[in-house]
């Protein structure tokens, strides 16, 4: 486009500023190129304004926000949580734990403990239950057997929701 043109635009678009408007109407008035690029220019101006713009159907905002949840849905969800952070997390309290029963069992001195003969100052009317037949006998055993039935049923539920994952 050259500066004619521009000019010319500026002026059907009413951008330019008033001197300019002036200067470029005694153009159009006084020479015949102006005058002729300038018909060309409105007519071109006219027919733009006189195009109906193309509208989307009534539905299509409708539709594509349909096809987008549709595709969303079909995606599974991904948890946004690192299972490396859950396993260096779960390491450092299993250390921990370690260290601590490391260092208590080293510390005890298992010769002086005498459980028979343990004194323990209580006032006169508190009376300990004896816990000698608890640990001997079938409390002992019915404790051990829910501990193991209770192992078995978790790590049941773990398996089976680790291959329902693999699965899906």
């Amino acid at each position: 486009m050259n500066t004619m043109e521009e000019k010319l635009w500026n002026y059907i678009d009413g951008t330019c500023t008033p001197v300019e408007q002036d200067a470029i109407a005694r153009l159009i008035e006084q020479d015949e190129v102006y005058a002729k690029k300038y018909q060309e220019l409105l007519a071109l101006n006219q027919e733009l304004a006189a195009i109906e713009l193309d509208e989307p159907p009534m539905a299509f905002t409708y539709n594509v926000m349909e096809a987008i949840r549709a595709e969303n849905a079909m995606q599974p969800l991904k948890t946004a949580i690192d299972k490396r952070i859950i396993l260096g997390i779960s390491i450092f309290f299993v250390f921990t734990i370690l260290a601590l029963l490391v260092f208590s069992f080293a510390n005890i001195n298992i010769s002086d403990i005498h459980v028979s003969t343990a004194d323990i100052k209580l006032p006169a009317n508190v009376k300990l239950p004896s816990t000698n037949s608890l640990f001997n006998g079938p409390f002992l055993k019915w404790f051990l057997i829910f501990d193991v039935v209770l192992a078995l049923f978790l790590t049941d539920a773990y398996l089976r929701r680790k291959k329902t994952a693999k699965q899906v």
